[in-house]
Order: C-alpha cells, then structure tokens, then sequence
C-alpha cells in the first residue's frame, strides 16, 4: 500500500517542473505567485542574480484597508495591481509569469489581470 501525497506535494512537484522552463533574466523577471489559505504574495524575481526585485502582498499596508471590502479574488486583484505599479516604477515592462504550480484560475488569475491592468506585458 503506498501513501497518498497532500496537495501541497503534488502542487511542489508542478512547480518544480515548470521550474525547469521558466526562468527570470534581467530582461525579462519572474513574477511568482504564493497562494495561501488567507493570503496571497506576489514578487518579481531576477534568475540570474537571485533578486527580488519588487514584491506586493495581502499583508502590506497600502491595500489592508482596502481588504474589508473585497473578497478574497478582489484581494488577489489589488495584489497584482500593486505589484503591476511597483514593477513599472521600477523599471520592469515586461515578465514571465510563474503561477507556482497552481491552476491557472481564480486568485491566481486574478493576479495576472491587476498585474496587466496595471502595464506590466507577460
């Protein structure tokens, strides 16, 4: 009889694999995205030098007092707007999105939609 894995094991186990493609240059960062039960986290990291480079969060102040008024996909939203904003006065036009072995719908995609709302092309 074998054990069976969690989802976090198996949601590892596709970011890993999807790990091996994806790749964050100085031209063209990684956004990636962490889901948790309650929040969710969001930065733009260069490869290369293994920088973050920009990050926003449901737990930052800008937007927690916006939080009581969405749910939990509108907070992802206001994440990736954040984010987007950040990244484009930072100077990043451009990135390759990594959803972190999550499917791509809901929060996470959520997410991808501030960030494009926001200037950010991926």
């Amino acid at each position: 009889m074998f054990k069976k894995r969690d989802r976090n094991e198996v949601r590892e186990i596709r970011h890993e694999r999807v790990r091996k493609k994806i790749s964050g240059t100085p031209e063209m960062p990684r956004l990636s995205v962490y889901r948790s039960n309650k929040h969710i986290q969001a930065q733009i990291i260069d490869d290369t030098k293994g920088v973050t480079l920009v990050s926003a969060s449901t737990l930052d102040e800008q937007i927690k007092g916006q939080l009581d008024d969405v749910d939990k996909k509108g907070a992802a939203k206001l994440v990736g707007k954040l984010i987007g904003e950040r990244a484009v006065q930072a100077g990043i036009k451009a990135v390759v999105f990594d959803r972190g072995g999550y499917v791509y719908t809901g929060r996470v995609a959520e997410v991808a939609a501030g960030a494009r709302e926001a200037g950010l092309e991926f």
